[in-house]
Order: C-alpha cells, then sequence, then structure tokens
C-alpha cells in the first residue's frame, strides 16, 4: 500500500469508492496467490514425473485430485487473509495526503 500510496490517492481524488479500492487490492492478493497455487501443482506434477524416471525410486508419487483442490484452496484463503489488512488500509487513506506523499 504504502508503494501505490499516490495511484489510491488519485483514484480517490478522481471518484473511486472505497469498495472500488478494497476489490482492487483483494482481488490482486487473490490472484497472484491463485497463480502461486498453479506454479505449485505445476512443480509438483514436474518432480513426481521426474522422480517416476529414476530407478532408486522404489515406490511411485501419486497426486490425488483432492489434495490439488485443498491446496489451491489454501492458497486463495491465503491470499484472503493476507490480503485484507493492505486492502482496509488502502481505504483508510486521505486522498489529499496520498496525492501529497512521495
Amino acid at each position: 500500500v504504502t508503494e501505490r500510496t499516490r495511484e489510491i490517492g488519485l483514484r480517490k481524488a478522481i471518484g473511486a469508492h472505497d469498495n472500488d479500492i478494497l476489490m482492487q487490492f483483494l482481488i490482486e492478493a487473490l490472484v497472484l496467490c491463485f497463480l502461486g497455487g498453479l506454479i505449485g501443482v505445476g512443480l509438483a506434477y514436474g518432480l513426481a514425473a521426474i522422480f517416476a524416471q529414476i530407478p532408486a525410486f522404489t515406490f511411485t508419487v501419486l497426486i490425488q485430485p483432492d489434495a490439488l483442490m485443498l491446496a489451491l484452496g489454501f492458497s486463495l484463503i491465503s491470499g484472503l487473509v493476507f490480503g485484507i489488512y493492505p486492502a482496509l488500509r488502502a481505504t483508510r487513506l486521505d486522498p489529499i495526503e496520498a496525492l501529497r506523499s512521495e
């Protein structure tokens, strides 16, 4: 939020509502965490495929679909939990003070 103070102030000065700014920050946090979760799932599949090619591994790595959904769900929940505070801080900024800051 502190890095984007001027942007938030400008948006508020031209008429953005607090709810608009709150939703912007929450959606950004959710998208970033969801993309991180997808990258993690992709890495898990990639590592499972690599381990399957190693003859020393005597067991197979099986990734359950419900575990993938759980991982993606946790990434979304963490995005919501850790995005709510910055989003609320952004809505409380005074537009004049935000535009004045550097």
